[in-house]
């Protein structure tokens, strides 16, 4: 057996063993969305938004795609999901402060008007994520709205 043929038996063998160990799903608290939703009195429109844009990665909610089945992309996968749940969690909403709060309304907004979200990453497979520069101000509205009134709120 040639080295060539070696080193691809190889990588198939890594492959497939690789399929065994998969990194643990992020789908433990689906409350939480909804007691996000109440507290920030979300419109249906923007329900609507964040649930097709947002929430697989900003949340402890993810709906998974059949490719996460496959190592190493499932890999690949939960490491976005933990880098947007750092930066905005939707899940752990109650437990931010008010001025907390206020200020991952102001990155959501900054995110949103630089069109740094949803990534494009994300939205190659999902295209109904992809948002219209309509959807962007409803949203960024909506977020300038909760500022407004966690501006009015005291710690």
């Amino acid at each position: 057996m040639t080295l060539k043929k070696k080193m691809i038996l190889g990588l198939v063998i890594t492959l497939v063993i690789a399929q065994f160990f998969q990194p643990e799903k992020n789908q433990s608290n689906f409350v939480s969305i909804a007691l996000f939703l109440e507290e920030t009195q979300a419109p249906k429109e923007v329900k609507q938004i964040l649930k097709q844009a947002c929430f697989d990665c900003h949340s402890s909610a993810t709906n998974y795609p059949w490719y996460n089945s496959i190592t190493p992309v499932n890999y690949w996968l939960n490491s976005h999901i933990k880098e947007g749940q750092k930066h905005f969690n939707v899940s752990k909403w109650a437990s931010y402060s008010t001025k907390k709060k206020d200020h991952k309304l102001e990155e959501l907004i900054e995110e949103l008007e630089e069109g740094d979200m949803p990534l494009a990453s994300y939205t190659w497979t999902h295209s109904e994520a992809q948002l219209t520069e309509a959807q962007v101000q409803i949203l960024v509205d909506w977020a300038n709205g909760l500022r407004s009134e966690y501006s009015h709120t005291s710690d």
